[in-house]
């Protein structure tokens, strides 16, 4: 058997190695490393698979998740609502703008920003709500929506996770995440089910002025050559990024489908143990998968984790601390006890292996060393 790993991005590669090989044979070539065409040819691509009018690429995803609030002319002193169970890029970006981080907590099977909490916390200073599609599915954004519809405040998806999730409305129509709200937010780290070979990220709008804005911002805020019409930052995606994601877009909805098979047996084997929670899933949003996260209770889960290291199972906890528990984040004023669902989960939450590569073998020896360690 294969070691077994968190994400295989070099069995990832091999399979489709002569096509990555000659992807970047072109762009070395043309020595177009930076803006050169196959950017924009992986944008346009990009935008189409999403059902979207513009697609904007930049350097990683926490500059994407900046260049959306400063393209929205948000300011400081400005509160945008977030949650606290996430990667810490999110509220990273509204405290370099100097905005204020507003938390509300999560749903406790979901991972996602609980809607019926926002209402309570808008103040006259809010402009805008950040959801976070956490581990591969969508939070629940119609309700989002209906809250910031009624207040006027902007919605930028943070799409770091769940890229090509499919979000239905009660009408039957869908649309992708990230493409639902004012702004989507994306990330190519390797990890990620797009991923690049290094750095990078992608904003989406179905706006064809904040698209120009968003184009601006992520190259110093030029209009022209030399001429710049904002303040912007240089956040370009490279060329050889570009070049390769263009060739993994086209395998997207097939690694979707490799880590959907991945969490079926996983929910198969898995579900019957009464100390084990298995993820939940929304009938409003395909499950992509960015994490396979499971619950278990808080005093065993590293027993579990030593368990499973000991057999060389890997395993991740995200997150092992909420953001308004972290210590950069302690004036914002949050105690312990304010979020507690996040609280809660930070100490039960467990991610199991989960990528394009895994192999049955592989997944019958997880399963049976988890199933092993309950039935103790």
């Amino acid at each position: 058997m294969k070691k077994i790993q968190m994400v295989d991005l070099y069995g990832q590669y091999l399979n489709i190695k002569s096509e990555i090989d000659e992807a970047i044979r072109k762009v070395i070539e043309s020595t177009a490393f930076i803006r050169g065409g196959e950017v924009g040819q992986f944008e346009k691509e990009l935008a189409d698979y999403l059902g979207t009018s513009h697609a904007v690429a930049c350097g990683n995803g926490t500059d994407a998740l900046q260049i959306a609030m400063m393209a929205l002319e948000m300011r400081p002193g400005d509160e945008v609502i977030t949650t606290p169970f996430t990667f810490i890029a999110t509220v990273e970006v509204i405290r370099l703008l100097g905005m204020r981080p507003i938390l509300v907590d999560v749903e406790p099977d979901s991972f996602n920003m609980d809607p019926r909490q926002l209402e309570r916390v808008i103040t006259a200073r809010t402009r805008a709500v950040v959801p976070v599609h956490l581990f591969g599915q969508c939070a629940g954004m119609k309700e989002i929506l209906d809250v910031a519809g009624r207040h006027g405040l902007f919605v930028i998806e943070d799409n770091a996770q769940a890229l090509g999730a499919d979000y239905t409305f009660s009408d039957g129509t869908s649309k992708k995440a990230g493409t639902i709200g004012h702004i989507g937010t994306t990330s190519f780290f390797p990890s990620k089910n797009l991923g690049a070979f290094g750095d990078g990220g992608a904003l989406f709008t179905g706006d064809d002025g904040l698209a120009e804005r968003l184009r601006s911002i992520v190259n110093h805020g030029m209009k022209e050559r030399y001429h710049y019409e904002r303040v912007g930052v240089n956040s370009r995606l490279d060329t050889l990024q570009a070049a390769i994601l263009r060739v993994k877009l086209k395998y997207l909805d097939q690694y979707h489908q490799a880590r959907q098979r991945v969490a079926s047996w996983y929910d198969r084997t898995l579900s019957g143990i009464d100390e084990l929670t298995i993820p939940a899933r929304r009938p409003f949003s395909t499950h992509i998968f960015h994490q396979y996260t499971i619950q278990v209770p808080p005093g065993i889960r590293n027993d579990l984790r030593n368990w499973l290291r000991e057999a060389e199972i890997p395993s991740t906890v995200y997150y092992p601390l909420p953001l308004h528990l972290q210590e950069a984040y302690l004036d914002l004023g949050y105690g312990k006890g304010d979020l507690p669902v996040s609280e809660q989960l930070c100490e039960r939450v467990l991610s199991l292996p989960v990528h394009t590569e895994m192999e049955d073998e592989q997944l019958r020896f997880i399963t049976d060393r988890v199933r092993a360690f309950f039935s103790r």
